[in-house]
């Protein structure tokens, strides 16, 4: 067991990897990370299985199969895709089970493509929510303004949801809303909300590398000064958000109907510049009832030398991390443009990665084609 690790889960955080593959799933390398590493739950992308499908020879069997009983590229992918989160939700019932739900989670997303339809969105919800088939599932949504309503109904309809790209303060506002409204219209159908929940990932390292470069344009002393330092003060707002949100008369009467909260999962926590430290996005957001999800370079990195510096790194931080940003938008930063940029490349980027799925997946089929 890693005691870094384990320190880290003791300070109320829980640890997710950020990635999948049949490989960690058939060899153990899952199991083995649930042990030792003290993981307790897993997110995937399009980007992860894509790279999982190009490397692993893993997926042949079920693609040979997919293409006898002629599978387009769509249906490939939904079968390849939902067959390893259901595997991996299986790996997780016991956390599951120990935690009452609350980890043990696997996230698998809606197509980025649908990210501006509402409708769509939520049939896809629905869909992946039956075929897997797990109670330990996540169904990741994004935060646009019409996956708004997508989530409220899937929440309503009893399916626990991971709201992914969210990287401003009013559109998580309005990510707790949204969760919040659909709780009450679970609760108006006699659903049973203990068992329904939610993590709300918000993004934290692409917060810097967009601030930094208009820092870097910028170009004076009192700019530079602030590269790398404006991801973790917007988390730690973040949180503060959180707890101002999930108080008062109206949360309270969900809580007493047996609601969990939405909790706060930090996301993209992978340092993308060398020059920081490769830890800073775990070990500066230490707080209790969080989720840090991690790519397996980033896990290693804390087990080896993370450091939990006095427990809580963010509540005790407010003033700090209001003064960054105060600092930024002296300097000239445009937050909401900042907010505005990331969500657009954020939905771009994941469409992208999206269609480089398809056109793996689309590469394997005409092979195996071939081969028959």
């Amino acid at each position: 067991m890693s005691e870094r690790l384990k320190a880290l889960s003791d300070a109320g955080v829980s640890i997710w990897l950020d990635d999948l593959s049949r490989e960690r799933i058939e060899t153990g390398n899952l199991a083995d990370l649930i042990k030792n590493s003290s993981v307790v739950g897993v997110t995937t992308n399009p980007t992860i299985f894509a790279a999982a499908l190009k490397e692993g020879e893993r997926y042949d069997a079920q693609v040979r199969e997919l293409v006898a009983s002629g599978a387009d590229v769509d249906k490939t992918v939904f079968a390849l895709t939902t067959t390893d989160v259901r595997d991996a939700c299986d790996v997780l019932a016991d956390t599951a089970a120990a935690t009452g739900g609350t980890d043990g989670r696997v996230s698998i997303e809606v197509a980025p493509d649908l990210a501006f339809d509402t409708d769509e969105t939520l049939a896809s919800a629905r869909t992946l929510w039956a075929e897997v088939g797990r109670d330990n599932l996540f169904i990741k949504i994004p935060a646009t303004t019409e996956g708004g309503p997508a989530i409220t109904d899937a929440l309503g309809d009893g399916i626990s949801v991971n709201v992914t790209l969210i990287f401003g303060l009013d559109r998580y506002r309005s990510v707790m809303e949204a969760y919040v409204a659909g709780l009450e219209k679970a609760h108006a159908a006699g659903r049973d909300l203990s068992k329904i929940h939610s993590v709300a990932s918000f993004f934290v390292s692409r917060v810097d590398t967009e601030i930094d470069k208009r820092l870097e344009a910028i170009g004076s002393d009192d700019a530079l000064a602030l590269r790398g330092l404006a991801g973790v003060a917007n988390a730690r707002l973040a949180y503060r958000a959180y707890q101002e949100f999930f108080s008062g008369d109206r949360w309270q009467a969900l809580a007493d109907a047996g609601a969990n909260t939405q909790r706060p999962l930090w996301a993209s926590t992978g340092v993308k510049n060398p020059d920081y430290r490769d830890t800073m996005y775990v070990a500066d957001l230490v707080v209790s009832n969080t989720v840090n999800t991690m790519p397996e370079k980033t896990l290693q990195a804390f087990a080896d030398h993370g450091e939990v510096d006095s427990g809580d790194q963010v509540t005790t931080k407010y003033d700090d991390a209001q003064s960054v940003m105060d600092r930024l938008a002296a300097v000239g930063i445009d937050y909401d443009d900042v907010i505005a940029t990331l969500e657009k490349e954020g939905v771009d980027k994941f469409v992208t990665s999206w269609h480089e799925l398809l056109d793996t997946v689309e590469e394997q089929l005409e092979a195996a084609q071939s081969a028959r």
